[in-house]
């Protein structure tokens, strides 16, 4: 990947890291009620969480695993998606339990915990690794182009569907997509330097 994607997980790990300090002041609570205003009630956006269940996330992820193994034959990237994506889901659940910030007060809302939102970071971590390996090894920059923004704007939708349902306050979302962000530079950090790592092993042709 380029090297500004690496930075860029930096800044969005302090910007998570802003967030869980300040989410509960009163700039961020007038940032949540006016992303409110804006989507409760869009059910084309609340559509989109479909995209983010745990069933959906679950197929999508066993789908690519059998294709790594395969089509690719390739072991660490069958653990790139685990790590990445299984990974990802254990430590919103730590953080949420962490963390412990209640739910918007809505009738029927679910029980668990609200801060970071596990549609937002684990969304953004099984399509961003969908758009990885898509583009992995493809020479053409319209392909990589179109899946990188494809899978951006079904990230964005996932995340902000789950404000349009009341579901999550938008501090939540923006902190899954910021922590998600980051968790998955550091998978692909780890991917690659092992990547390197075994092409340096192998035994070079006469």
């Amino acid at each position: 990947m380029k090297k500004w994607f690496f930075s860029l997980g930096i800044i969005t790990f302090i910007g998570f890291v802003l967030l869980f300090f300040n989410f509960t002041h009163e700039e961020m609570v007038k940032f949540d009620a006016e992303l409110s205003e804006a989507f409760i009630g869009n059910e084309f956006v609340r559509f989109f969480h479909h995209i983010g269940e745990p069933y959906w996330i679950a197929s999508a992820t066993l789908l690519l695993v059998l294709f790594l193994l395969f089509r690719r034959n390739n072991y660490r990237g069958m653990l790139f998606v685990l790590f990445s994506v299984g990974g990802g889901n254990l430590l919103n659940h730590l953080l949420k339990e962490w963390i412990q910030r209640v739910r918007p007060d809505m009738p029927h809302q679910l029980t668990s915990f609200s801060f970071p939102s596990n549609h937002a970071m684990v969304g953004l971590l099984y399509l961003f690794t969908y758009a990885y390996f898509m583009t992995e090894n493809h020479a053409s920059l319209k392909w990589r182009i179109g899946v990188w923004i494809s899978a951006i704007t079904l990230t964005l939708l996932v995340g902000l569907s789950r404000i349009a349902g009341n579901n999550h306050y938008g501090t939540d979302v923006l902190a899954g997509w910021m922590i998600g962000y980051s968790f998955f530079i550091i998978v692909v950090i780890w991917y690659e330097w092992r990547t390197r790592m075994m092409n340096k092993r192998k035994p070079i042709a006469d």
